[in-house]
């Protein structure tokens, strides 16, 4: 598992997620429901969690990010 922090002051902010492996595919979850890729999330104040799955054939790496929102 990888884990990294981020902080925003902003409402939204969009989210792209891309493969380096063609046909590795790419899931995305913000705050336990799917997200698509390319579009904005909004953000709660406080914590946050972006989970990224990147799945090619039976591997799957999980990428976790802490997104914290300021007021």
């Amino acid at each position: 598992m990888y884990e990294y922090t981020a902080e925003t002051s902003n409402a939204t902010n969009t989210i792209t997620a891309t493969a380096l492996k063609p046909g590795a595919i790419v899931a995305i979850k913000v705050n336990g429901e799917a997200h698509t890729s390319g579009t904005a999330a909004t953000w709660e104040t406080g914590e946050n969690t972006v989970e990224v799955t990147v799945t090619y054939g039976t591997t799957a790496k999980v990428y976790t990010v802490i997104v914290t929102k300021t007021a």
